[in-house]
Order: C-alpha cells, then sequence, then structure tokens
C-alpha cells in the first residue's frame, strides 16, 4: 500500500523552505535505469525514505491529498524527493493520480517520474496540461531526445558528476545544468525552472555517494 509524508518546510538548503513530499518505494518503476545509482537510496534520505516505505512514517494517499489543497493557493511545492507517482511499478494509477492533480488546483506542485510505458505517458500528459507539472525523467541525453519527443511535457536528464557546462541532445534540444547544484544561492524555492512548462531540459550532475556508479554508466 502506498504511504506518503509531507514536510512542510523542507530544511534541504538545495531544494529550500518549501513543501516536499516522500513516497513508498513501491511506486518506482521495475524498470527504473537509475535503481542502482538511486540518490535516494542512501545517507540520511534513505533512513527517512525506509521509514516511509514501512508504513511507520507518514499518512495513506487520501489524507495525503487534503494536505495539499490545504496548501495556500500559489504555493510552490515539491512531490517526490523519493518514490514516483501513485502505480504499480509498472504503470501509473489513473485515479489516484487524479487525486492529486485536483488537490495541486490553485498551487504550484512539480515533480519527476521515471513511467514510460504509453499509458503512463498519456496520463503524465494531462497532469501537464491540468497545471500540475510531471517532468519526465531521461536517463542520458539520447533519451532525453526520446522522451522530448512525446510532448508530454517537459524533460529532466542525468548528467556525468563532472558536467557543469550547459550542452545539448544529439538532436539539439538546449539542456541546462540545474542552478542550484552551480550555485549555493539558488534552490528550488527560488529557481523553480522544474515547476515551469518548457521546451528546455534541465540537467542534474550525478550527486552523492551513488555518483560514482553513474559516471561509470556514462563511461561504458
Amino acid at each position: 500500500m502506498t504511504h506518503i509524508h509531507l514536510t512542510p518546510k523542507s530544511a534541504n538548503v538545495k531544494t529550500g523552505p518549501i513543501p516536499v513530499s516522500t513516497t513508498s518505494r513501491d511506486t518506482c518503476p521495475v524498470n527504473c535505469a537509475m535503481r542502482e545509482g538511486c540518490y535516494a537510496a542512501s545517507g540520511p534520505l534513505a533512513l527517512h525514505w525506509a521509514a516511509v516505505s514501512a508504513g511507520n512514517r507518514g499518512s495513506d494517499w487520501d489524507t495525503f491529498n487534503q494536505s495539499i489543497s490545504d496548501l495556500p493557493d500559489g504555493q510552490l511545492w515539491r512531490h517526490n524527493q523519493a518514490g514516483d507517482l501513485p502505480g504499480d511499478g509498472f504503470t501509473i494509477d489513473p485515479l489516484a493520480l487524479g487525486k492529486l492533480v485536483h488537490a495541486n488546483i490553485g498551487k504550484r506542485g512539480f515533480t519527476y517520474s521515471h513511467y514510460r510505458d504509453a499509458e503512463s505517458i498519456e496520463w503524465i500528459r494531462h497532469a501537464n496540461a491540468w497545471g500540475f507539472t510531471v517532468n519526465l525523467s531521461a536517463n542520458d541525453l539520447a533519451d532525453a531526445d526520446t522522451l522530448a519527443e512525446t510532448n508530454a511535457g517537459p524533460v529532466v536528464v542525468v548528467l556525468p558528476s563532472t558536467q557543469n557546462q550547459n550542452t545539448v541532445t544529439p538532436a539539439g534540444r538546449k539542456v541546462i545544468v540545474c542552478p542550484a547544484t552551480q550555485r549555493d544561492d539558488i534552490s528550488c524555492a527560488t529557481c523553480q525552472l522544474c515547476q515551469r512548462q518548457r521546451e528546455v531540459i534541465v540537467g542534474f550532475p550525478a550527486h552523492g555517494t551513488r555518483k560514482r556508479v553513474i559516471d561509470i554508466k556514462f563511461s561504458a
């Protein structure tokens, strides 16, 4: 059963002091290419994620959605510092996602998803159309082109840990390195780029204890 925790004011300096959620591991796609390199699987966040996944912290889906509905109008918030959209590991649950999209009306929520089956892509497209920003997560620059061609929503991509300059995809799409990873005075709260519907792709250099695993994948 999906369990979820809402932190009303994040203490993460990269996120900034905005509401941030964490969703149980059972929502993560079974074919996610970043499972071995997932930054949330180690460090302090891993302990929190484990507690949420075990049902020892947080609430059920409906209670969480009520908390989102109760946020002030215009509130920026990030869904899922760990976990994915509600689903069974293969496909997004459209009814559960619909409840979240409805709860977000008037708010400025954004998230990321590794779901990429045809049905999930369609539900992500609808979520973006209704004002809940779902960034499609790409595994490399070529994959970013593939996801961008679905026109389902904005795209983000993982980059080698040493990548600190803007770049382009093989098809020529512009990739901007996440500003919060490059400057200490910028956070999600101040940047807000991932919340916007946009054509530019946002790149996240590998970081944390798993960055070596990702760097090896890029060098293979």
